[in-house]
């Protein structure tokens, strides 16, 4: 595919899928609970339609009902049953290393896999702790898929400190301590996305947490009876992020984004694009399912180059190469600091960003683990293909950086942006009124 300017601003009001962490949670939590949970807003890409039929395999009734709207019958804690076959979870990281913890706590053997991407990327950060549950894990080597796993008998609670944050790893510890008897507690260094945290409340479960500054500790009564409870899933932020760079990249932009969500600990691009200078409005403010919602409205703005603290890190770490696009145009050097979990997302993605913006004619470096990008306030050059080495997040910002640089951007792959935003080059070329993402012309 290939983007280029569209020749006007980007102009509308849109939707953009349901939030992935929370709809792969969604239907794992309802699974677990007793009853039937309904579901709407679900995003219904690759990623989480393989948490969906994982579900179905561990004996759980899930059904679709309409777009968005699905519908579980779970077995209760402690319930699900042993799959019949190999559990393959396609691209996804968050399924395989959450259903890792929910394995882990019952009396089952299974093997997860996944595509050539996911079976390259480390499961070990889950699996040594989970092992302390009493799970036994066999897989290649770094603890890489497949992965064979045979859950504990008696689960035993864990008391875990997270050696760096990784909502991932909290999630699986807490989803494994569901099914032990007594408290599990687990620290975490920096906060992290807390959708687990906030759903297990919502289904029922006794959950404590307690902040002291970025250091949180979270304890969970274990074996609770949760019950079926409705979830409506807020559009991603993640998603929400590259119409809503287009619009502030693209002169004459005003794009507004419905339904976002607002959780404090999934909006640290939003704060760090308004420290640049970005025109960011939030409209109808309003919480659904125990999580902040909101309208965001970007308008064309000239940013400025910042430093964004590691500490951030947590709150916006799948939107790093989004925003790196954005400090291309912004005048002056934007420094983000402590990015090293970059190089174990889907591509080692600190050097895919780094590769995506020399592809555009960008100045960019990696200093240890911090990414800086120069830009002098103009419009990127552009004119480059972008290598997107199976990665969803760097072929989206890849393409809308061809929407706002002086001349278009091509990538080589866009199949695995259905993972996480099936239509997105259909809702921006709604946005430019023109397919200013269109297939590129053979070499």
């Amino acid at each position: 595919m290939r983007a280029g300017p569209p020749g006007r601003g980007l102009s509308g009001r849109v939707s953009v899928p349901g939030d992935k962490s929370i709809s792969h949670r969604a239907l794992m939590f309802g699974a677990l609970a007793v009853g039937t949970t309904e579901i709407t807003g679900l995003l219904e890409g690759e990623d989480v339609l393989r948490t969906a039929a994982a579900m179905r395999a561990l004996g759980a009734e899930v059904e679709r009902v309409a777009p968005g709207h699905w519908r579980v019958a779970g077995r209760g804690v402690g319930g699900l049953v042993e799959p019949a076959d190999v559990l393959d979870m396609g691209n996804s990281g968050t399924a395989a290393r959450l259903i890792c913890g929910l394995l882990a706590g019952h009396p089952l053997f299974a093997v997860l896999t996944g595509d050539a991407s996911l079976r390259g990327r480390p499961m070990r950060r889950v699996t040594e702790p989970l092992s302390a549950v009493g799970a036994r894990f066999t897989g290649r080597a770094g603890g890489r898929l497949p992965l064979a796993v045979e859950g504990a008998a008696e689960p035993v609670p864990l008391d875990y400190v997270l050696p760096v944050p990784s909502a991932q790893v909290k999630s699986a510890v807490l989803l494994a301590g569901l099914c032990a008897r007594g408290i599990t507690r687990v620290e975490e260094p920096e906060a992290t996305r807390d959708h687990t945290e906030n759903m297990l409340r919502h289904f029922g479960a006794v959950v404590r947490v307690e902040a002291e500054g970025h250091r949180r500790v979270i304890e969970l009564e274990g074996q609770p009876e949760l019950r079926a409870a409705p979830v409506v899933v807020p559009a991603d932020p993640s998603s929400a992020a590259f119409p809503l760079v287009a619009a502030l990249l693209v002169p004459g932009s005003a794009v507004t984004v419905e339904g976002v969500g607002l959780n404090p600990l999934r909006t640290g691009l939003f704060a760090t694009l308004r420290e640049m200078g970005a025109d960011l409005a939030v409209s109808n403010a309003r919480v659904e399912g125990g999580e902040s919602v909101g309208d965001l409205t970007a308008t064309f703005s000239a940013l400025r180059g910042v430093e964004v603290p590691p500490g951030r890190a947590p709150s916006m770490i799948d939107e790093y190469p989004v925003l790196a696009v954005a400090a291309a145009f912004a005048r002056g050097t934007t420094r983000m600091r402590g990015l090293g979990e970059l190089r174990v997302k889907e591509s080692d993605r600190l050097a895919a960003t780094v590769a995506l913006l020399a592809a555009a004619g960008v100045t960019a470096v990696v200093e240890g683990d911090d990414l800086v990008v120069t830009g002098d306030g103009s419009p990127a050059p552009g004119g480059g293909t972008v290598a997107t080495q199976m990665d969803h997040r760097i072929a989206m910002s890849a393409l809308v950086m061809g929407l706002a640089a002086a001349r278009p951007v091509a990538v080589d792959d866009t199949g695995f942006i259905d993972t996480s935003f099936p239509g997105f080059a259909a809702m921006m070329n709604g946005l430019a009124g023109g397919d200013a993402i269109a297939p590129a012309a053979a070499p």
